[in-house]
């Protein structure tokens, strides 16, 4: 509670001063209680986020252990193909990482300017019929997606990434648009009456404060793409689906387990990226 002017009054001709009231705790423990309760988030958030490397490292570990425990030179010609770290696994890793990283490149480049600019008085009036063509990206079945662009750009790793650009559209445009208008106008009124330019508030201003929302839709469409990924294959785009199929098919189950932790361990290093960029773009003090 805020603590009271002094008040002063008349008497005998005189202003005569009053000591203020002393603040009353009227909010009781738990206003007390909740510095340390986010205190205490904030440290679990950040134990968190430097143990995620271990665990990862132990996924991938438990990982390697389980196909050394296959006795590969053993096992069936069709699962030592599959398997192979060097003709297959290795080559496919690599693709699926490279759909992942240019489509997520890509959504980023074209949604969060899109956001910006939709969040400007000139531009918001056509926002509803912009966010309308981002839905219908994920309105889609993803596979549905990636026939049409087969038809409009043909088979290949290009394909794909552009058509998973699409599906992951919306998070990064919801989100921009979302941490910008969440900003306080009294913030942004001040800047202007300190003499800064909209494109000084828009930098300076608005975007440091919007930072962890944008952040948030990135890892989101990330974690989309590298999901997707694993459809590549349907249109000659190669990436880890190829080992996960071949499991299908061949009604192999290490040959599936060993394409799926794959597709999970880079899922889990991506977003671990991506939540040390939201701790360190996150501006100091809030």
């Amino acid at each position: 509670m805020s603590s009271l002017p002094p008040v002063a009054y008349q008497r005998d001709d005189q202003f005569t001063r009053q000591d203020p009231p002393a603040p009353e705790p009227d909010d009781g423990p738990d206003a007390a209680a909740a510095p340390t309760a986010q205190r205490r988030a904030r440290q679990l958030r950040e134990a968190g986020l430097w143990l995620a490397p271990l665990f990862i490292a132990g996924l991938a570990g438990l990982l390697y252990l389980y196909v050394r425990s296959l006795d590969l030179e053993n096992a069936t010609i069709q699962q030592r193909s599959a398997l192979a770290w060097e003709a297959n696994l290795w080559p496919q890793t690599v693709e699926h990482l490279q759909i992942a990283f240019w489509s997520t490149v890509i959504v980023v480049l074209v949604a969060v300017p899109l956001g910006i600019g939709l969040t400007r008085p000139g531009l918001r009036r056509i926002s509803p019929a912009v966010l309308t063509v981002a839905n219908s990206g994920q309105a889609l079945p993803a596979y549905g997606l990636l026939v049409i662009f087969l038809n409009l750009m043909g088979q290949g790793k290009i394909t794909v990434i552009w058509a998973l650009a699409l599906f992951a559209l919306l998070p990064v445009l919801r989100n921009t648009m979302v941490g910008l208008d969440g900003v306080d106008r009294s913030i942004i009124e001040a800047g202007r009456g300190m003499g800064m330019t909209r494109l000084g508030v828009l930098t300076r201003i608005e975007m440091p404060l919007a930072v962890p929302i944008i952040v948030a839709g990135i890892r989101t469409a990330m974690i989309i793409n590298i999901g997707m990924a694993t459809l590549a294959f349907l249109i000659g785009g190669g990436g880890l689906g190829i080992t996960i199929n071949s499991g299908l098919k061949l009604n192999q189950d290490p040959v599936l387990i060993v394409g799926a932790g794959l597709v999970a361990l880079v899922a889990l290093s991506f977003d671990w990226v991506g939540a040390v960029a939201e701790k360190y773009l996150h501006p100091r003090g809030l």
